[in-house]
């Protein structure tokens, strides 16, 4: 396989290459992909996802070989596959999209266990993509439970959102 095609894809069509904050740039691009693998049926959905998740192990392993440099800022399809995970069995709404990118770069960041762990004691594609494949369970279990629970959250997100623009 063709090096630039690795370095594509690992880097989530160069977004990776974004001098300030690569890996929002690249969740931005998970937005751009959730808003298409949105179109499928629920099952077309977790296995385009899950396609997403093998091939994101794939090019960052490899990504890291090509590079010379462990979990390069450069890779982000780990963003993309993350915030997939986010997302999976949410409705498509602009609070849904903008509450799960948020909240999906805060868990990203700050690396609540097991994801900091993961973080720096795995190596590899693996410890790369399982991150922000954990962060994005985190944040779908809580995008679900703020539905559940307090659904007037998101109508206050909703209008901060549409005030704000």
């Amino acid at each position: 396989m063709p090096e630039r095609f690795i370095l594509w894809l690992a880097s989530a069509g160069y977004s990776g290459y974004f001098p300030y904050a690569p890996g929002t740039a690249g969740t931005l691009v998970g937005i751009l992909v959730f808003m298409l693998f949105s179109l499928f049926p629920p099952p077309i959905y977790l296995l385009s996802t899950a396609a997403t998740f093998s091939l994101a192990l794939w090019a960052s392993g490899r990504a890291e070989i090509i590079w010379k440099e462990r979990d390069s800022p450069r890779i982000v399809i780990d963003e993309v596959a993350g915030y997939l995970i986010a997302m999976a069995f949410l409705p498509r709404t602009l609070t849904t999209v903008v509450g799960g990118f948020l909240f999906f770069r805060v868990l990203d960041i700050i690396k609540p266990p097991p994801i900091g762990m993961i973080d720096r004691q795995m190596k590899g594609g693996l410890a790369i993509v399982l991150d922000d494949a954990v962060a994005g369970v985190y944040v779908n279990l809580l995008l679900h439970a703020i539905y559940l629970w307090r659904p007037h959250l998101l109508s206050l997100l909703d209008r901060w959102i549409c005030t704000a623009g």
